[in-house]
Parts: structure tokens; C-alpha cells; sequence
């Protein structure tokens, strides 16, 4: 039986009582839990400073924080994203945003690099982690009809949070000091995801199907709608396997499709360029002779940096958007391509401040859209039930490209000695991933609603 008509409230599973969630309510807690926990990672760069010099260690050692905080963000969120699906959203994004507020504060007594491992890197890579992919799966289910919006909004709470912080936490760090500046913002951010996390909820449940349909029927496939109240209705018109199995297929058969895997690749890929210009702006800045040019009264690569957190924000509900009316395989297309034609551009003209500057903002504005796409993509084709664990086996592919954008580009630039070679090989990546997203994934996303028929069919 098709799901019909409209339930008028839902029981929530982590409340006894009936209310009504209103799901924009949901979007605005879930991006005040990401601006939360944004500093961690774009707000590093200002402690190491201060951390290289009172811990007697050299730059590379400190820098090993921020690599343990991102491998752990990743390579641990698919559990992090079961137990957020077993115990709840409310309960587990607590968790994780005292874990990233305590990190701050055991961070600031750190006596040796190994200490600030433990603290800032491991607290906070599990802390984070658990709010990342606990928002965008929760946000992926409770707006299959807006899905890519959804998810590009609450990714760019986490793209741009750190605008509002950036100025703050530098003028206290030479007011003082990084370890009570760290104490300070600690507890600020740990509070503040604590006390969003209590407005978190699930969505409600689809209604189980009693029969299957023909789904060679015109009109056979519904599709669920949640109204701006929560509540679950119909309407047709949809191919998607989400909409044919409300309830979702779980990690066991993800892993086994194909469809998933082409994903994974396409996503490694993106975030391999787009870490990668990340990690070494500062270094390829300084040997293009760009750094400290002067650009509209403001040294050309905090500008830049500045400029590119705006776009990299920016892009993310954008294309969502996008993606929403065109569809994800066209506009993944569009965004990867934009990239890599805006990173050869770059690297063309590297040598003028200016373009430097604004090419750079090009870039970002094509690489962070990977972060709405691609959730938003995965729970379409594989359904909403398990969408944060299944997201979570996805996010993994940040932890790879981490590695390759990070210290294995940094490695191909000593051996060859040349930036051209490294940017060579990411406007590669970049624009196979775009003719993959239209001419591999697109069909196989098509498929894919014909190798699940039998699970659709109750067999």
C-alpha cells in the first residue's frame, strides 16, 4: 500500500510526548551545532604559532594535531553515525559538542606535542565528527524534497561559522594568550552545541508498505513529502530507490553496489584538490611571489583566505539548490568542471596578485558544493533510514583525500620541484570526476532502482 494522505503530528522517538517539529526549526539548531564546531579546523592555523614556540617543537610536529584531528573526523563517522541513528540525535550531538569544547580546554594545559594529539586531535576529531555527519544525515532525512539545500545550508554553517570567530580569537590570542583564549572559546563552543543539540530530533517514520507496487506502473513510485511542520505526505513522478524503500537500505548491501563505490572514487577525487589547495596555498603563495603583494590595500594571501571561506560557504546551499532542480549528476558535472577550468586559469596567471585573489574564491566556490552534493546523492539513491551511517562510510573519502591533497602533494612538489606538476594533476582529477558524475554515475544511478526491485518487493 502507498503511503497516502497526511499525518497531522508524529510521535518522536527521543520525546514521550506528541508534538509538532517544524523541520526549518530542525535546519536552524543543526546549523548552529556546525558553526559550533568550525573553528577546529579553520581557526588552527592561528595557535600554531604560539603552540611551536611554548612546546619547544617544530611546525611539522605541531601540524600532526590537525592531521589526527581530520583522519579520526573521518575515518570514525560511519559508527559515529550508527550510534547517532541507536541513541539519537539530541543525545549524541551533546556529546559530541562537549567533547569539542573539552578538547579546547585540555588543549591549553598541554605540555607536549603528544598531550595536544590527545586533546585537541582526538577529543576533537570524535567531537566533530559526530556532529558533522549526525547533521547532514539528519538534514538529508528531513528534507528529501530539499535535500541538497538542506545539506549545503548546515555545510556551510561549517564552511563560514569560523568567519565569525577568526577576528575574535585573534585579537584575544595577542591580548591573552592562546591558553586562555583556548579555555575561553572551549567552553563558549561547547555550550553553545550543547544547548542547539537539545533541539534536535528525528524525523518521523514512513509508513511500512503492506504491498509491493508494479513498479513498471505509471505513477508507481511515490515519493515522500515532508511539509514545513514535519508532517509525511505523497506525491509521484520519482525514480529514486528512496522512494520506492522509505525505510532505506542499510551499510551491508551499500557496500556491496557499485553505485556506491563510483561515489566514494568521485568524492576521494574532489577532496584530494580541494584539500590540497587548502593545505599548501601559504606554500605555493609564497613561491608564485604573490603572498605579500598588496591587493586593493590588503596582502593578497589573507585576502584570499578571507575571499575563499565567503565562496566555499556560499557554494554549498548554492548548489544544493541547483542540484535540486537540474538534478545531482548535472550539477556535479557543472561544479567539478568549474573547478578544474578555474584551477588552470589559476595557475596560467599565477604571477598577478589580483587574479590570484579572485581565481582563488573560483576555485572554492567549485569544490565546496562536494559536501551537499554528495549526501544528497547517497540518501536519493540508498534512502533515508540509515542516510547518517551510510553518509558516515562516504565521509571517509575526506580522510583519503586529506592524505593526498596533504603530504603526498607536498611530497610530489619536492620531487619534481614544481607546482605546475601538482596542479597538473588536480585539474585531472577535477574534470574526470565531472565526466564521471554524467557519463558513469548517472546511469548506474538510473539502475539502480532495478537491482533493488527485490527488496522493494518484500523478497
Amino acid at each position: 500500500m502507498l503511503i497516502a494522505g497526511r499525518m497531522a503530528e508524529m510521535s518522536l522517538a527521543e520525546s514521550p510526548a506528541i508534538v509538532r517539529v517544524n523541520r526549518w526549526w530542525q535546519l536552524g539548531w543543526g546549523l548552529v551545532c556546525m558553526m559550533a564546531i568550525s573553528s577546529s579546523q579553520y581557526v588552527w592555523t592561528l595557535f600554531t604559532t604560539p603552540l611551536t614556540a611554548h612546546l619547544n617543537a617544530t611546525l611539522a610536529e605541531v601540524q600532526v594535531t590537525f592531521s589526527v584531528l581530520i583522519v579520526l573526523q573521518t575515518f570514525l563517522s560511519p559508527f559515529q553515525g550508527y550510534l547517532v541513528e541507536v541513541f539519537g540525535p539530541r543525545t549524541l550531538l551533546s556529546i559530541g559538542a562537549f567533547l569539542t569544547g573539552l578538547s579546547w580546554v585540555l588543549a591549553a594545559a598541554a605540555r607536549s606535542t603528544f598531550e595536544l594529539y590527545l586533546t585537541y586531535g582526538l577529543f576533537g576529531g570524535i567531537g566533530t565528527g559526530i556532529i558533522y555527519v549526525g547533521v547532514v544525515g539528519l538534514m538529508a532525512r528531513w528534507f528529501p524534497d530539499r535535500r541538497g539545500l538542506a545539506c549545503g545550508i548546515v555545510a556551510a554553517g561549517y564552511g563560514m561559522g569560523a568567519i565569525v570567530t577568526t577576528f575574535p580569537i585573534a585579537s584575544a590570542l595577542s591580548q591573552v594568550g592562546y591558553q586562555e583564549t583556548l579555555i575561553s572559546f572551549g567552553l563558549i563552543f561547547g555550550v553553545l552545541g550543547i544547548l542547539a543539540a537539545q533541539g534536535m530530533r528525528r524525523p518521523p517514520e514512513p509508513e511500512p508498505r503492506t504491498a509491493a507496487p508494479d513498479l513498471n506502473e505509471p505513477g508507481a513510485w511515490p515519493r515522500r513529502r515532508t511539509s514545513d511542520a514535519g508532517v509525511v505526505g505523497t506525491f509521484s513522478g520519482s525514480t529514486e530507490l528512496a522512494e520506492v524503500l522509505p525505510t532505506g537500505v542499510g551499510p551491508g548491501l551499500l557496500l556491496m553496489s557499485p553505485v556506491f563505490w563510483v561515489m566514494f572514487l568521485m568524492m576521494t577525487m574532489m577532496s584530494t584538490s580541494g584539500l590540497m589547495v587548502i593545505s599548501q596555498m601559504a606554500a605555493f603563495a609564497k613561491d608564485f611571489g604573490v603572498a605579500n603583494a598588496m591587493v586593493l590595500g590588503t596582502a593578497a594571501l589573507p585576502l584570499a583566505l578571507t575571499i575563499d571561506r565567503f565562496t566555499n560557504g556560499l557554494t554549498r546551499p548554492f548548489f544544493g539548490w541547483l542540484s535540486d532542480h537540474i538534478g545531482r549528476e548535472q550539477t556535479m558535472g557543472l561544479a567539478f568542471g568549474l573547478e578544474g577550468i578555474a584551477m588552470f586559469v589559476w595557475l596560467s596567471t599565477r604571477e598577478n596578485p589580483l587574479l590570484f585573489v579572485l581565481l582563488s574564491g573560483v576555485v572554492f566556490f567549485g569544490w565546496g558544493e562536494i559536501f551537499s552534493l554528495f549526501p544528497s546523492a547517497l540518501t536519493d539513491t540508498f534512502g533515508e533510514r540509515h542516510a547518517t551511517t551510510n553518509y558516515g562510510f562516504l565521509y571517509m573519502a575526506q580522510g583519503i583525500g586529506s592524505v593526498m591533497g596533504g603530504p603526498l602533494a607536498a611530497w610530489l612538489h619536492e620531487a619534481t620541484k614544481s607546482w605546475i606538476t601538482v596542479f597538473s594533476a588536480m585539474i585531472v582529477l577535477d574534470l574526470v570526476a565531472a565526466a564521471m558524475a554524467m557519463w558513469v554515475l548517472k546511469p548506474l544511478r538510473a539502475n539502480a532502482r532495478s537491482g533493488f526491485k527485490t527488496i522493494a518487493d518484500g523478497r
